[in-house]
């Protein structure tokens, strides 16, 4: 294919711009294995430097505290040592041209106690989702979780505004909110995993408040035009997280109403299983929610070239994200316009410690 092709072509509106729309997918990598849980030396700054050819980058996923970590070797964005760390990767990204969010993290009763000194992780209500959490001993089986005090939300909301003020003195170009696959703000959202009684339960305005409640605090820290959100909608069986007949009506909630907001976007998911079989799952997420939201649509979920191109052909999106394609093709972008081959990733690298599996795959176009 050729620079005609339409995930080549450069993206505008409003006050969010990309020179491409292939985006770089949030992607845990677990390389921050030091004590302080900040980006390595030498290992996320290339990482994300070779990547920069991308219209955006969006980090992994970077806990907003203590308290929101669940996974081992994963960068924070709450401590001095962190944001300097942050601070050489988006460093490195602009020298190259390129544009970086960092997806400001927090995954709830995904955690595990092994993280916490004992104490049990936090959730809106004290249900065990039945999944595994990865510790420093391996996978462990998830616990019943502590049900939230709305003074732990409250102090959960100004953990996700200090994250968002520390994404700016390290030079990140915005904020990505992980709405999403199953942490802490899915589990508010959804009804089976979020049975309170108070203004944080039972309605759909209830159960999104806590969300909305971080993002107006956000907003505080960085302008709305340069924070997006992230979202799974038709999420089941998967990180803890059931499906049932609000669950739908709630994502269409919550995207009519950031029609209220001038986000830089939204980025939805294509199902992760087959959902073929439920009755109020949406199949097809950009097709669904496209008129429902007036803003900058990003789309996620298993695309190649051929489905990214035409998603946004369609009009179904505006940006496709990429996710395991970018972990074993950094000239990614090169590739799709020179129509070279991808290399295949390799799944057992994908979360061990050091340069292999990281650093080593082969660029074989010109960036």
């Amino acid at each position: 294919m050729s620079e005609e092709q339409t995930l080549l072509q450069p993206y505008s509106k409003g006050n969010f711009e990309t020179k491409n729309r292939v985006v770089m997918a949030p992607m845990t990598r677990s390389r921050a294995d030091n004590p302080e849980n900040k980006p390595t030396e030498g290992l996320q700054p290339v990482y994300y430097r070779i990547r920069s050819t991308a219209g955006l980058i969006i980090t992994e996923g970077s806990q907003v505290s203590e308290r929101a970590v669940g996974y081992i070797n994963t960068p924070g964005i709450h401590s001095e040592e962190q944001v300097a760390g942050w601070k050489k990767v988006t460093e490195s990204v602009h020298e190259e041209g390129g544009k970086i969010y960092i997806q400001l993290w927090h995954v709830g009763r995904m955690s595990h106690p092994d993280f916490h000194n004992g104490e049990l992780p936090l959730a809106p209500s004290a249900l065990n989702p039945n999944a595994q959490s990865f510790t420093p001993e391996g996978m462990k089986d998830t616990v019943t979780p502590k049900a939230m005090t709305k003074e732990e939300i409250r102090e959960t909301v100004e953990e996700f505004r200090m994250a968002a003020r520390n994404a700016v003195k390290a030079g990140f170009d915005g904020v990505e909110i992980h709405s999403s696959n199953g942490y802490l703000f899915h589990q508010f959202f959804n009804s089976t995993s979020n049975i309170r009684t108070d203004e944080y339960g039972g309605s759909i305005e209830n159960r999104t408040r806590f969300f909305f409640e971080v993002l107006d605090a956000i907003k505080k820290e960085i302008p709305e035009q340069q924070i997006g959100a992230r979202f799974n909608p038709s999420l089941h069986n998967l990180f803890g997280i059931t499906m049932d007949e609000n669950t739908i009506p709630t994502f269409e909630y919550i995207i009519k109403r950031l029609n209220e907001y001038e986000l830089a976007y939204i980025h939805l998911s294509e199902p992760f299983t087959d959902v073929s079989e439920i009755p109020y799952a949406v199949k097809e997420i950009a097709k669904h929610f496209r008129p429902l939201y007036k803003g900058t649509l990003i789309i996620n979920g298993d695309f190649d070239q051929e489905k990214g191109n035409k998603v946004i052909e369609d009009g179904y999106a505006d940006l496709v994200a990429f996710g395991k394609p970018y972990i074993s093709n950094p000239d990614l972008v090169a590739r799709f316009r020179e129509g070279i081959p991808l290399t295949d990733w390799d799944k057992d690298t994908f979360y061990t410690p050091g340069k292999e599996g990281y650093l080593d795959y082969e660029i074989k176009a010109e960036i």
